[in-house]
């Protein structure tokens, strides 16, 4: 067991405390802890500017946030989404009383592969909810080009995706909606928080009141809304957060290239491409460990914990394996050989902007120590 601190797969960054001070004294002046305070609404105009938006609606978290773009496009019946996601994407369609059908991914970005999709569209499918896997886009012309023969609808699960753009500019622009997660573990966070991305002003003023109880004015309630709204200690510190950003992202990207450099040569282990994008976020780092390397991935995992290296089986197991799914007919491994594949064989190594080279020699030693 080594001696040495250990290191986790990922670490949030915080910026130099003394920064967060004002806005937290500001707050403190003014009294206003919620409901689009200054801080909400100035959050909300300079992510549109950072990300290359036109409207965007601030929540909580990016679970009530899926939820909510569901109910905002009055989805029903059938929803064909990915099984290798993070159980949020599937459980949003659940707590909207909607039936997820599961489709196979494509091997090599791992997303939702669209030679697939049609075969599972129903009389009941009414949208498409695809994830940006590990913030590498979807094939989203594909995508659209379903739903448009078929009047589907479809929202991204762009939880990873933050900054992410292909040749024409934000990833979030496609779709009718594009959902963010915050999470203190993603690339840009709030503590907990995340964002529905919006194509129109009256599609934002309808996810706005249902985040707000359905509440139009003092006097008025439209619609069964939800307590969705972000708070002002998050916004501003997603304010605070905006300025660091770029530096983070150009660590990130160091880190990448140094574990793609390092790694390459390694029988067995497979650093996952990107598919197509123009601008990166470098939020996670998996790859696929094959039969060519001398230990499984699950013993590659124990002997990465034993040594202090806390990495992660990201995504494993598959949404389809747990119980409220399992029993769905498009639940089955048969149906879903790529994705049961990739969850058997993804690690997701150690990638954040504090992790330092020698950490990273520490992750990679590790690996060629067979």
């Amino acid at each position: 067991m080594s001696t040495n601190p250990n290191i986790y797969v990922t670490q949030p960054l915080l910026p130099p405390l003394n920064e967060f001070i004002p806005y937290l004294e500001k707050i403190w002046t003014n009294k206003i802890l919620t409901n689009g305070g200054p801080f909400h609404q100035q959050l909300e105009k300079e992510l549109c500017e950072h990300l290359g938006v036109e409207y965007i609606s601030l929540f909580t978290n990016g679970t009530i946030a899926l939820v909510t773009a569901l109910q905002s496009l009055r989805i029903t019946g059938e929803v064909i989404t990915t099984p290798y996601s993070f159980v949020a994407t599937a459980h949003s369609l659940l707590w909207n009383g909607i039936k997820p059908v599961f489709v196979d991914v494509d091997p090599e970005t791992l997303n939702l592969d669209p030679a697939k999709i049609e075969a599972a569209i129903t009389p009941q499918t009414t949208a498409i909810m695809p994830v940006h896997c590990y913030g590498h886009p979807c094939d989203v012309k594909a995508i659209q080009k379903i739903a448009d023969t078929y009047n589907l609808k479809v929202i991204y699960d762009a939880a990873h995706a933050f900054g992410v753009k292909d040749e024409n500019g934000s990833i979030l622009r496609h779709g009718d909606l594009a959902v963010l997660s915050f999470h203190a573990t993603k690339v840009f966070n709030t503590f907990e928080g995340g964002a529905i991305v919006c194509p129109d002003l009256k599609t934002k003023q309808r996810i706005d009141q249902l985040k707000n109880f359905g509440i139009v004015d003092e006097v008025t309630v439209v619609a069964p809304g939800i307590n969705g709204k972000m708070s002002e200690i998050n916004a501003a510190f997603g304010l605070l957060q905006l300025k660091h950003l770029d530096q983070s992202l150009v660590r990130r990207k160091e880190i990448d290239t140094i574990y793609r450099e390092r790694l390459a040569a390694v029988s067995g282990i497979q650093c996952l491409s990107d598919s197509g994008e123009v601008v990166a976020n470098y939020s996670y780092f998996p790859v696929l460990v094959s039969h060519s390397y001398p230990l499984s991935r699950d013993a590659l995992f124990q002997k990465m914990k034993d040594h202090g290296i806390f990495t992660r089986r990201y995504f494993y197991p598959l949404i389809t394996d747990f119980p409220m799914y399992r029993s769905l007919p498009s639940a089955q491994h048969s149906n879903l050989p790529n994705a049961s594949d990739a969850a058997s064989r993804v690690l997701c190594l150690p990638i954040y902007p504090a992790l330092t080279n020698e950490e990273i020699n520490r992750v990679i030693e590790v690996i060629l120590a067979i």
